[in-house]
């Protein structure tokens, strides 16, 4: 009996000495600046938002939050660096469904987004506009997919790129109505939209953060937005399920992720403190006047998402028959 008691208390005591680490690792954690490794250029609306959130995390935690841009190579570089770092949550990193489900459908990325990183929370949600020249005489998308099919060659649309969310758009709205739409690349966001707006090409779907400008300039007109429901923002646009064209939806998501084996408990205190920053009311009110939804969810909920639009979007890219070029 006592031999039992005694096995009893020890297993406790061991319990107790393995827990207080933990706790300790916890409490003092951040000891030191945080990284985010983001794998955009500066100046782009994801690192806009990012730069927005980790002011105020760095507040809320005082300490700094160093923004760490790795541009090119669709991201994979930057996520094929962060596989290898400590999992120590000091050096963290945003991704979204373009690397994490649609990269790895058209090349051989060397890493698995699904079990090759801890999910810590989405941060916010772009959805796309859909638009046109202010000189276009398309006044809706019905008007649109018309257009497209009276025409010998179609209508043109341009892209971020190969692969790009707008690019992934532009195939579900050929796909569904069969209408001839020619896809036409860039190397990002900004030089499509200047083209659009010079009427070089005919359509694009866009983030409204990206073409905001030639929106309010009068260079181009929304005829929709790729959201499941209208924005607060645009009210007045329909989305593409209300202009009769359902499944051509987008959200492209951006998130936070941390190398695999990060602490559980660093792992919870991360995803606490990104989201009282993310969803604090000044983030929330300078985001939204972009068309961006700051979003959150637990890190179980992420990693159900990344599954989720990995298998989605991959179907997506193998059936619209995009390739790399």
């Amino acid at each position: 009996m006592r031999t039992s008691i005694a096995l009893a208390l020890g297993c406790v005591l061991l319990a107790i000495g393995a827990a207080a680490p933990a706790l300790a690792q916890s409490d003092s954690f951040p000891s030191r600046p945080i990284t985010i490794v983001v794998p955009f250029p500066p100046g782009g609306s994801s690192d806009v938002i990012t730069r927005l959130v980790a002011q105020k995390l760095g507040e809320n935690l005082k300490t700094s939050i160093v923004i760490d841009n790795r541009g090119g190579g669709g991201g994979v570089p930057a996520a094929l660096a962060m596989k290898q770092t400590a999992p120590d949550g000091y050096t963290l990193f945003l991704s979204n469904n373009g690397l994490f489900a649609i990269m790895p459908a058209l090349t051989d990325i060397r890493f698995d987004p699904v079990k090759d990183f801890q999910p810590i929370t989405p941060l916010c949600a772009f959805p796309s506009v859909l638009v046109v020249p202010s000189g276009s005489p398309v006044r809706n998308v019905k008007d649109l997919v018309e257009l497209a099919r009276s025409k010998p060659g179609g209508l043109t649309f341009g892209s971020q790129g190969v692969g790009s969310g707008g690019h992934v758009l532009g195939e579900m709205l050929r796909m569904q109505t069969g209408a001839p739409f020619v896809h036409v690349p860039y190397r990002g966001a900004g030089p499509a939209v200047t083209d659009l707006s010079a009427g070089n090409i005919d359509l694009l779907f866009s983030s409204y953060a990206s073409a905001i400008g030639q929106v309010q300039g009068g260079k181009l007109r929304v005829i929709g937005w790729t959201a499941p429901k209208r924005s607060p923002t645009l009210p007045d646009v329909p989305t593409m399920t209300d202009a009769g064209y359902p499944g051509v939806e987008l959200v492209v998501w951006h998130g936070i992720m941390a190398p695999l084996g990060t602490p559980p408990e660093i792992v919870k205190k991360l995803n606490e403190e990104f989201t009282k920053a993310a969803l604090s009311p000044d983030v929330v009110q300078k985001a939204a006047a972009q068309g961006v939804e700051m979003s959150t969810t637990s890190p179980e909920e992420f990693a159900k998402l990344i599954a989720a639009d990995f298998g989605n979007l991959g179907k997506v890219i193998r059936d619209a028959g995009i390739k790399m070029q």
